[in-house]
């Protein structure tokens, strides 16, 4: 459960609503040029562009939920399940890549989206998890640059390149889908509506807001889709890169899940455990996370890029408060 946004405004800014049950151990993770990547079926790239963005590191390997490279491209994975499917590996399919590669290779490899694209049309994806005991995840993939955006989705019939107009991807279903949904709702606006039900009753409103009666408040991803889509399309992202990140994070909360909302089957409450906002001019991760309100920023230019070490960034997950008129 899931969102991610691609916009352009001041400047092109991507990321998304991290919406699970748990924690993985995300934090801000910096994997420098020569660091190196390993592949499982594939050779190695000891050498790679920069990148930025939240992950779990197991083994000294960033496991990456979403990320962006030094060059601007991002890239982020979201939940699919029942539609998701990696074949089997085949022997001797030295082109193929494990879901879990898959961030680290486009990002690695492609400094922009057309580049990223040649990749994808001719990629093959091999049903590897990780290591023992971690889940095969069920995912496709939201792709962007300053230029435009992709989804990526990996089912039986083979793998599928959308051109993404909106700019918003969110789970099930299929994106062919999701985009035609929006066609039940074309008649909203941000604007208070005309009586067009009947000339000849005295029909006014009585509130702002009512242009958008029909826009749908759950959380399910369709829904958050309609939404997010609609938030974004009507956003005013005002003249500053700061104005902007802080739109782009009013539209997150605008579908961002609060704890005791939605009730996974298992019983556990699913919250948005972080948002996060990429700046593709400077560089920087902005997030914030369930517990903490405050933005707080990682500057990717900060660190060794030239290195061969990961720089580990642990969220501030704390509440950070504050106190204009009191000592504490």
């Amino acid at each position: 459960m899931c969102t991610s946004l691609a916009a352009r405004s001041v400047g092109p800014l991507f990321g998304r609503n991290l919406d699970l049950e748990y924690s993985f151990g995300e934090q801000v993770v910096i994997t420098p040029r020569r660091y190196p990547f390993p592949f499982r079926l594939r050779e190695p790239l000891p050498q790679h562009y920069a990148l930025i963005g939240m992950a779990t590191v197991a083994n000294n390997y960033p496991l990456y939920a979403e990320a962006m490279n030094e060059k601007g491209l991002y890239m982020a994975g979201l939940n699919f399940p029942g539609n998701a499917y990696y074949p089997p590996a085949e022997d001797g399919d030295t082109q193929a890549v494990t879901p879990y590669e898959l961030i680290p290779l486009i990002l690695g490899r492609c400094a922009d989206l057309a580049q990223a694209r040649q990749i994808l049309e001719g990629l093959r994806l091999a049903a590897i998890p990780f290591a023992p005991g971690y889940p095969l995840a069920p995912l496709h993939w939201h792709i962007a640059d300053a230029s435009g955006c992709l989804v990526m989705e990996a089912t039986r019939d083979g793998i599928h390149l959308y051109e993404d107009p909106a700019g918003v991807l969110t789970n099930n279903p299929p994106y062919p889908l999701q985009l035609a949904n929006l066609n039940n709702y074309m008649h909203l606006s941000a604007r208070s509506p005309e009586n067009r039900f009947a000339s000849g009753l005295d029909l006014h409103t009585v509130g702002q807001g009512m242009g958008a009666i029909g826009l749908p408040g759950d959380w399910s991803p369709q829904s958050r889709f309609v939404r997010a889509c609609f938030l974004k399309e009507n956003a005013l992202w005002g003249d500053t890169p700061e104005e902007a990140v802080g739109e782009f994070f009013h539209i997150l909360d605008g579908v961002a899940m609060v704890r005791g909302s939605v009730i996974t089957p298992e019983g556990k409450p699913n919250i948005t455990t972080y948002s996060c906002c990429i700046d593709a001019s400077t560089g920087i991760y902005y997030y914030k996370t369930y517990g903490n309100n405050q933005i707080s920023a990682v500057h990717l230019h900060g660190a060794d890029l030239e290195g061969e070490l990961l720089s580990c960034f642990p969220l501030i997950a704390g509440q950070q408060i504050c106190h204009v008129n009191a000592e504490r």
